[in-house]
């Protein structure tokens, strides 16, 4: 079925820098629909929550920066102390952690022809420096790898988007009760 719903989040940058109604209005303007949004502050134990634990998760997560690293010309033991990729995937999850609750972030249920597929183009490629210009991380976002590096951080990316139907769906459950998303 080509209408379907995707979860986005607006994440503390995003907020921080007054960019909620230019993002939202992106959105829009490709004829996506808002069906369900909130303004929140989430608690560590959410955000915990909210991003998987599985060793898959963590070792994609920590082999990609591991990756990031390579090109950029970084040693991930003398920065990280280690170059396991399920080591390196628990660092990040604690630094999302601690990024996710920094600030208020703005969770939105948008729901449209192909939402998923066409958020994500909106959004670009989770590496600001990789971004187009004409996307919302291309435009707005202000970080880069190697930044966050030195400061030993994630990149702020300013967009959580689905990347699946299904996770689209889980993520929905997570953040939005039953009642909540309109239609």
């Amino acid at each position: 079925m080509p209408v379907e719903r995707t979860l986005v989040i607006l994440k503390p940058d995003a907020v921080a820098r007054g960019l909620v109604g230019e993002i939202i209005s992106r959105f829009e303007r490709a004829g996506l629909r808002i069906v369900a949004m909130k303004m929140v502050k989430a608690s560590p134990e959410e955000v915990e929550r909210f991003y998987p634990s599985s060793e898959e998760w963590l070792k994609s997560a920590g082999s990609k920066l591991l990756k990031a690293y390579q090109e950029l010309g970084i040693d991930p033991v003398s920065r990280l102390g280690t170059g396991d990729p399920v080591e390196v995937g628990r660092m990040i999850k604690r630094s999302l952690v601690r990024y996710m609750t920094s600030g208020p972030i703005v969770v939105m249920v948008l729901k449209g022809n192909r939402a998923v597929e066409v958020v994500r183009k909106l959004v670009g490629p989770t590496a600001p420096h990789s971004a187009p210009p004409g996307t919302i991380r291309g435009d707005f976002s202000i970080d880069s790898p190697d930044l966050a590096a030195e400061e030993g951080r994630v990149v702020y990316n300013l967009v959580h988007a689905s990347d699946s139907r299904e996770e689209a769906e889980r993520e929905i459950r997570f953040w939005f009760r039953e009642g909540e998303v309109l239609d």
